[in-house]
């Protein structure tokens, strides 16, 4: 009787409390979302949320349909397991930059494990320079990082552009050197940050070293300097930094990556970058430039 589709729109509208908000989290156009919501409407006999110019709110019935929507989506999606459950088998140790697992890279990597219930994951975080290293040590099959554009190892996944982050209310020295919160060496914005600073006779005084990027953006919020950073992919509560008459210097772009540890790769390894190349735009919803993918082929590192 109802649309597993337009259930779900109706979930994440009243997750979101929000169409657009609804919308991008699915990768869909707002007008499909509410076209959904519609039909279930329409299926259901029923109004099931309260909408005006600042609110979506579900009525006392779109708050019966949360129950039976779930239970039903999870009838569905265990029906859809039992009948089409890969016969995928074996295992893949997989590396991924620390700044990719706090968006939307955990849900795709989810997902295809619930596609692949025989495959063993194994999954690595960190810089992505020590994933490389890995990587060449035999230690991983597939990362998922970072590269400068020009270099040609990985197959590109998307391209963003890099910015200098700060708190909302962070102000720079009008005249000493940049305090740079960073990860610490070898990380590549590190190098990019440390040397165009430099370059441009800024000159960078290092105020915190941090492992993971949630160090990084404590530190940063709490005004100890500026993180450079993917502005694609910014962690929450920092903002680009545009505060005064001195401006900070365009730091170019970052590609991300995916590298395989030999050029013919097995069923695992096939199948986790079949899933990602399918799911690159919801890791950048946002971007639908020139930049974006090259076509470059995947192989083995350098």
């Amino acid at each position: 009787m109802f649309d597993p589709v337009h259930l779900r729109s109706f979930l994440a509208v009243e997750r979101e409390r929000s169409f657009t908000a609804a919308a991008r989290r699915l990768g869909l156009r707002q007008s499909t979302v509410s076209q959904h919501v519609a039909k279930l409407e329409a299926t259901a006999g029923r109004r099931l949320f309260v909408r005006d110019t600042h609110t979506v709110e579900p009525t006392a019935d779109g708050s019966a349909m949360l129950g039976f929507a779930r239970e039903i989506l999870d009838r569905h999606d265990a029906a859809q397991r039992y009948f089409t459950e890969s016969t995928v088998s074996g295992r893949v140790r997989f590396g991924a930059s620390d700044d990719l697992v706090l968006h939307e890279l955990p849900a795709i990597l989810a997902e295809f494990r619930r596609g692949h219930p025989r495959v063993d994951f194994e999954l690595t975080v960190g810089l992505s320079e020590n994933l490389h290293r890995s990587l060449d040590n035999g230690e991983l099959d597939l990362m998922f990082g970072k590269r400068r554009p020009g270099e040609r190892h990985g197959e590109l996944i998307f391209r963003d552009k890099l910015e200098f982050l700060g708190a909302p209310d962070f102000v720079l020295d009008p005249d000493g050197p940049i305090p740079l919160v960073t990860y610490p060496h070898p990380s590549l914005t590190r190098e990019i940050a440390l040397d165009v600073l430099q370059r441009c006779g800024y000159g960078a005084r290092v105020t915190c070293v941090a492992d993971s990027l949630i160090g990084l953006s404590a530190a940063a919020l709490a005004g100890l300097g500026v993180v450079l950073h993917a502005s694609r992919l910014p962690p929450a509560g920092l903002v680009p930094v545009r505060s005064g008459a001195r401006r900070l210097p365009d730091a170019g772009h970052l590609d991300f990556v995916l590298v395989a540890r030999r050029s013919v790769l097995s069923e695992p390894e096939s199948a986790l970058r079949a899933a990602i190349l399918a799911n690159a735009d919801r890791l950048v919803r946002e971007a639908r430039d020139s930049e974006a993918h090259s076509g470059s082929s995947i192989h083995s590192a350098r």
